[in-house]
């Protein structure tokens, strides 16, 4: 049976995909569910998966632009069972051995022999050489015997006389710089035209400011360090700083909603909830999947979901819908060893965090110079929607809430506040 392998939807505003990349061969056998391409729209880098396993025939090249629901590929179902009947019959054979004599002429080349396949060939300790099934029937196919084998294996070609004589020439010149002028021309993918395209509109279209800040990270790192283990071993996975920030960033949010709002043409757009996009650096470029609804979740979910979604994002399984409709952006450059930037708006959003690297630097604490783990944070904001007064103050609600995480428990209020009932 044919089956046809169709382009799926990656959202309702997408018509068209480009061939990204094949990951299987023409004509090589595939399994079910197996990825046999990849996708690319202006949104996103998706896995094509085969829907049987089966010989498959591909119908369109890498690079090519086709409809969402056109046939990329077949696979035959039917040939797949045919090979897997005569795999068995092969199976079924028993190994032959190589004399002892010729054994000794082999032992050098076991690992060319046995390299077609590592789990089902071995050589014993009494020195004979098993043949492989599949082995086996290719050599009768083409009507060759053990020693036609040994012999093609000891032969020496060209290729290994002159990869001898240029060995001393490559020792000696090992000092000297080889200069090249040549010129290395790729394709731009959908997903970084698009980009391309949304940065320029951002520089062009808003009145972005960026407003900077420091924090001083010594309670949360004392926090992390003192319950990583038994987080991770009630909950299965590490604690991170950015479930922190994202807690931190949405109680932030809710004594500045204009942080939070966004330009609808003559209108002004201020959700009452807070989705936030967590931007993830992938291969194929940066994905920012989305926290939603960020305000109603504590930091083991925020840190479970930061965890799921970074992972999908890497293995380019992220949907279209997991990546739209962010209300606010946080990005964090500290994991490349950015000491300080300003990061660029996510539109049509108003407002992006960036956080960087934590070093240890001199600060003035009481009146005396101590060493303390300082990050840097940047807030870039659009000027038309929000004034000074709300990202400074946004801000500064930030620092001080990662500088004292206890409230993070009472969103935003100290403890001792609560308490007195002030």
């Amino acid at each position: 049976m044919i089956f046809e392998i169709k382009i799926p939807s990656p959202g309702e505003s997408i018509t068209e995909v480009e061939i990204g990349k094949w990951l299987v061969e023409d004509g090589t056998f595939v399994n079910k569910d197996q990825e046999i391409a990849e996708i690319e729209s202006d949104k996103a880098t998706l896995s094509l998966t085969a829907t049987s396993s089966g010989t498959i025939k591909i119908l369109l090249k890498e690079g090519e632009r086709v409809a969402v629901g056109t046939v990329v590929c077949t696979v035959d179902g039917e040939k797949s069972i045919q090979d897997a009947e005569s795999a068995s019959i092969l199976l079924n054979r028993n190994p032959v051995s190589l004399p002892e004599e010729e054994a000794s002429l082999s032992n050098v080349k076991t690992s060319s022999i046995t390299s077609e396949s590592k789990t089902e060939s071995s050589t014993s300790k009494s020195g004979h050489v098993k043949i492989t099934p599949a082995a086996k029937a290719v050599m009768e196919e083409a009507g060759l015997t053990l020693e036609d084998v040994l012999s093609g294996l000891r032969r020496i070609t060209r290729k290994d006389v002159e990869s001898v004589i240029v060995a001393p020439a490559i020792l000696s010149s090992e000092h000297t710089v080889e200069i090249s002028r040549e010129l290395d021309r790729t394709a731009m993918s959908p997903l970084r035209r698009k980009l391309s395209q949304r940065l320029v509109a951002v520089k062009n279209e808003t009145a972005m400011l960026t407003t900077f800040n420091e924090i001083d990270m010594s309670q949360l790192m004392e926090l992390r360090k003192k319950y990583q283990q038994p987080f991770l071993e009630k909950f299965g996975f590490k604690l991170g700083f950015m479930s922190f920030f994202t807690k931190a960033v949405s109680i932030a949010l809710s004594e500045h909603p204009a942080v939070n709002s966004m330009i609808d043409g003559d209108e002004i757009l201020t959700p009452r909830y807070h989705d936030i996009g967590i931007a993830v650096q992938t291969p194929k470029g940066l994905m920012v999947p989305v926290i939603r609804n960020a305000e109603t979740k504590q930091i083991e979910a925020i840190e479970r979901e930061i965890k799921e979604l970074a992972e999908k994002a890497r293995d380019k399984k992220l949907t279209v819908q997991e990546m739209t409709g962010g209300t606010f952006t946080i990005t964090n450059g500290g994991v490349f060893g950015s000491l300080m930037s300003t990061p660029i708006l996510n539109p049509p959003q108003s407002a992006i965090l960036g956080m960087h690297s934590i070093k240890e630097r001199p600060v003035a604490v009481d009146g005396k110079v101590e060493i303390r783990p300082m990050m840097y944070v940047a807030l870039s904001y659009d000027h038309r929607v929000i004034d000074g007064k709300d990202s400074v103050g946004f801000l500064v609600k930030v620092k001080e809430l990662i500088e004292d995480p206890a409230k993070l428990l009472f969103n935003g209020k100290s403890p001792e506040k609560i308490l007195l009932g002030l």
